[in-house]
């Protein structure tokens, strides 16, 4: 069941969205060299509780996870997609990073995902990266009141295949409110004119997760959480929670400008 939400309940939702993009900032500002994954797991948790949010990722467990998950972040390094567990690794010049966040307010979800390369970058994960940003950036654009969900999920398809890139199969965006996962699913490949019509109201996660290798596949790592590529190349994750409004597509994540 797909909740139409109203103009004050997406007001609500922009506040909470809001602190995730502060908590995103916060962690970006903080992800230099030496510094550890749990250490940006701690910068994160000071955002939410100075804004009074709660923490819907910590001991989060859907039907595939064999433990609660134990962080306020997703912390993704190298060839890990998402769902990565903060760990003491400490990041290392080079690194590419995918920094996932929720937090709750009032009754209301945001929920966003950002990547970077920590160091000296590599010209090849800027591109995966900003192809990422811009794989998310088109499937926002075609979230309009009378388009489809597959109209956003061939967008974003598009951009992805165009550039080479795999899209992790199973796995995409979904909609979002008093929960983090609601109704209904957004995949980040398919035909468009085909699914749910988007109505003024919905709420979207769109969520693009690009390999640079081009497979699909991934595999499991045995804390049952953390995601990675197949093959061992990387990976760069991208996410908004957005609204669809008679207006126009409405980001309820907004951030400040990332340090470069």
């Amino acid at each position: 069941m797909v909740e139409l939400k109203t103009d004050t309940s997406l007001d609500a939702m922009g506040v909470a969205g809001r602190v995730v993009g502060r908590a995103l900032t916060a962690v970006r500002e903080a992800a230099v060299v030496g510094v550890s994954l749990l250490e940006l797991d701690e910068v994160a948790r000071g955002v939410l509780r100075e804004a009074g949010a709660g923490a819907p990722f910590l001991h989060y467990r859907p039907h595939f996870a064999s433990i609660p998950f134990p962080a306020v972040i997703c912390a993704s390094v190298n060839d890990a997609i998402v769902h990565g567990i903060p760990t003491t690794y400490r990041l290392r010049s080079g690194d590419l990073v995918s920094i996932d966040c929720g937090a709750e307010l009032d009754g209301w979800v945001g929920d966003s995902a950002i990547s970077f390369v920590v160091g000296r970058a590599r010209p090849e994960d800027l591109r995966l990266v900003e192809t990422a940003e811009r794989a998310l950036a088109a499937g926002i654009e075609a979230a309009v009141v009378g388009n489809r969900i597959g109209d956003i999920a061939h967008a974003i398809g598009t951009v992805c295949r165009s550039a080479g890139y795999g899209i992790m199969e199973g796995f995409g965006g979904h909609g979002i409110g008093r929960s983090m996962h609601e109704d209904p699913g957004v995949p980040n490949e398919g035909r468009p004119g085909r699914g749910m019509r988007l109505r003024h109201g919905m709420a979207l996660a769109i969520e693009p997760m690009l390999i640079a290798s081009g497979r699909d596949d991934y595999r499991v790592d045995p804390d049952g959480w953390t995601l990675r590529t197949t093959d061992g190349s990387r990976a760069a994750h991208a996410e908004h929670s957005v609204a669809i409004t008679d207006a126009g597509p409405r980001i309820l994540t907004s951030r400040d400008a990332m340090a470069a």
